[in-house]
Protein backbone atom coordinates (compact mmCIF):
# COMPACT_ATOMS: atom_id res chain seq x y z
CA UNK A 1 0.00 0.00 0.00
CA UNK A 2 1.24 3.73 -0.98
CA UNK A 3 0.83 6.62 1.90
CA UNK A 4 2.46 9.55 1.89
CA UNK A 5 4.56 8.54 -0.99
CA UNK A 6 5.59 5.28 1.38
CA UNK A 7 5.03 1.58 0.52
CA UNK A 8 3.72 -0.24 3.60
CA UNK A 9 3.47 -3.80 4.12
CA UNK A 10 0.10 -3.92 5.32
CA UNK A 11 -0.15 -7.02 7.75
CA UNK A 12 -3.43 -8.65 8.16
CA UNK A 13 -4.45 -11.27 11.28
CA UNK A 14 -5.06 -15.15 9.82
CA UNK A 15 -8.95 -15.50 11.23
CA UNK A 16 -9.28 -11.65 9.19
CA UNK A 17 -8.05 -12.53 5.99
CA UNK A 18 -9.86 -15.87 6.07
CA UNK A 19 -12.67 -13.85 6.92
CA UNK A 20 -12.14 -11.62 4.16
CA UNK A 21 -11.68 -14.22 1.76
CA UNK A 22 -15.00 -15.87 2.43
CA UNK A 23 -16.61 -12.95 1.95
CA UNK A 24 -15.17 -12.11 -1.56
CA UNK A 25 -16.16 -15.73 -2.20
CA UNK A 26 -19.75 -15.16 -1.11
CA UNK A 27 -20.18 -12.13 -2.87
CA UNK A 28 -18.44 -13.58 -6.24
CA UNK A 29 -15.46 -11.04 -6.12
CA UNK A 30 -12.69 -12.22 -8.11
CA UNK A 31 -10.63 -9.11 -8.76
CA UNK A 32 -10.85 -4.95 -7.98
CA UNK A 33 -12.04 -3.59 -4.93
CA UNK A 34 -13.65 -5.29 -1.84
CA UNK A 35 -15.31 -2.60 -0.17
CA UNK A 36 -17.92 -0.30 -2.25
CA UNK A 37 -20.25 2.31 -2.48
CA UNK A 38 -23.95 1.08 -3.57
CA UNK A 39 -23.37 2.85 -6.76
CA UNK A 40 -19.43 1.24 -6.76
CA UNK A 41 -17.18 3.62 -6.29
CA UNK A 42 -14.49 2.42 -3.97
CA UNK A 43 -15.62 3.41 -0.22
CA UNK A 44 -13.48 6.16 1.31
CA UNK A 45 -12.89 7.58 4.73
CA UNK A 46 -16.46 9.73 4.84
CA UNK A 47 -17.90 6.32 3.83
CA UNK A 48 -16.29 4.98 7.04
CA UNK A 49 -17.00 7.93 9.23
CA UNK A 50 -20.40 8.09 8.12
CA UNK A 51 -20.91 4.00 9.28
CA UNK A 52 -19.13 4.21 12.23
CA UNK A 53 -21.46 7.41 13.29
CA UNK A 54 -24.68 4.78 12.74
CA UNK A 55 -22.73 1.65 15.01
CA UNK A 56 -21.64 4.53 17.65
CA UNK A 57 -24.65 3.82 19.59
CA UNK A 58 -24.43 0.54 20.13
CA UNK A 59 -21.43 0.02 20.70
CA UNK A 60 -21.76 2.44 23.44
CA UNK A 61 -18.76 4.85 22.56
CA UNK A 62 -18.65 8.57 22.96
CA UNK A 63 -19.36 10.14 19.83
CA UNK A 64 -16.11 12.34 20.13
CA UNK A 65 -14.22 9.66 19.83
CA UNK A 66 -15.96 8.47 16.42
CA UNK A 67 -13.25 8.31 13.89
CA UNK A 68 -11.31 6.09 11.67
CA UNK A 69 -7.95 7.53 12.82
CA UNK A 70 -8.84 6.27 15.94
CA UNK A 71 -8.98 2.80 15.37
CA UNK A 72 -5.23 3.11 14.55
CA UNK A 73 -4.94 4.85 17.71
CA UNK A 74 -6.72 2.00 19.27
CA UNK A 75 -4.53 -0.97 17.77
CA UNK A 76 -1.92 0.60 18.35
CA UNK A 77 -2.27 1.12 21.66
CA UNK A 78 -3.52 -2.43 22.71
CA UNK A 79 -0.81 -3.94 20.75
CA UNK A 80 1.78 -1.84 22.86
CA UNK A 81 0.06 -2.55 26.21
CA UNK A 82 0.21 -6.45 24.91
CA UNK A 83 3.79 -6.64 23.75
CA UNK A 84 5.60 -3.07 25.32
CA UNK A 85 8.00 -3.86 21.90
CA UNK A 86 8.22 0.40 20.88
CA UNK A 87 10.56 -0.47 18.12
CA UNK A 88 8.64 -3.05 16.48
CA UNK A 89 5.44 -1.55 16.70
CA UNK A 90 7.07 1.51 14.83
CA UNK A 91 7.91 -0.91 12.24
CA UNK A 92 4.81 -2.26 12.18
CA UNK A 93 3.56 1.21 11.85
CA UNK A 94 5.45 2.03 8.72
CA UNK A 95 7.10 4.77 10.79
CA UNK A 96 10.81 6.01 10.19
CA UNK A 97 11.51 7.10 14.01
CA UNK A 98 10.13 5.34 17.35
CA UNK A 99 9.68 8.94 18.73
CA UNK A 100 6.61 9.31 16.15
CA UNK A 101 5.15 6.17 17.53
CA UNK A 102 5.51 7.19 21.48
CA UNK A 103 2.74 9.88 20.66
CA UNK A 104 0.44 7.15 20.47
CA UNK A 105 1.46 5.29 23.59
CA UNK A 106 1.69 8.12 25.57
CA UNK A 107 -0.23 8.58 29.25
CA UNK A 108 -2.26 11.07 29.73
CA UNK A 109 -1.71 13.09 33.19
CA UNK A 110 -4.98 12.08 34.66
CA UNK A 111 -4.09 8.41 34.50
CA UNK A 112 -0.42 9.24 35.79
CA UNK A 113 -2.17 10.43 38.52
CA UNK A 114 -4.55 7.10 39.38
CA UNK A 115 -1.56 5.42 39.34
CA UNK A 116 0.19 6.88 41.44
CA UNK A 117 -3.18 7.12 44.06
CA UNK A 118 -3.29 3.08 43.77
CA UNK A 119 0.14 2.62 44.35
CA UNK A 120 0.49 4.72 47.14
CA UNK A 121 -2.95 3.35 48.97
CA UNK A 122 -1.83 -0.43 48.01
CA UNK A 123 1.98 0.10 48.85
CA UNK A 124 1.60 2.26 51.92
CA UNK A 125 -1.70 1.92 53.16
CA UNK A 126 -2.44 -1.50 52.86
CA UNK A 127 0.42 -2.53 54.46
CA UNK A 128 0.91 -0.02 57.21
CA UNK A 129 -3.09 -0.45 58.28
CA UNK A 130 -3.72 -3.54 56.56
CA UNK A 131 -6.56 -2.18 54.88
CA UNK A 132 -7.73 -4.15 52.20
CA UNK A 133 -9.80 -1.78 48.77
CA UNK A 134 -11.51 -2.00 45.73
CA UNK A 135 -11.30 0.17 43.08
CA UNK A 136 -14.48 0.28 41.22
CA UNK A 137 -15.58 1.09 37.22
CA UNK A 138 -15.37 5.05 37.99
CA UNK A 139 -11.77 4.92 39.53
CA UNK A 140 -13.20 5.32 42.94
CA UNK A 141 -11.54 3.42 45.97
CA UNK A 142 -13.83 1.79 48.55
CA UNK A 143 -12.47 0.77 51.90
CA UNK A 144 -13.17 -2.46 53.10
Amino acid sequence: MENKGKYRKIFLPKLLRENLLNYCKEHGIKTGWVFITKSGKLKDRSNLWREMKNLQKKAGVAETKIFPHNLRHLFTRSYYEDTKDLAGLADLLGHSSVNVTRIYTSTTESVFQKRIDRFIEKKILGVQYNISYVVDKEDSVRYT
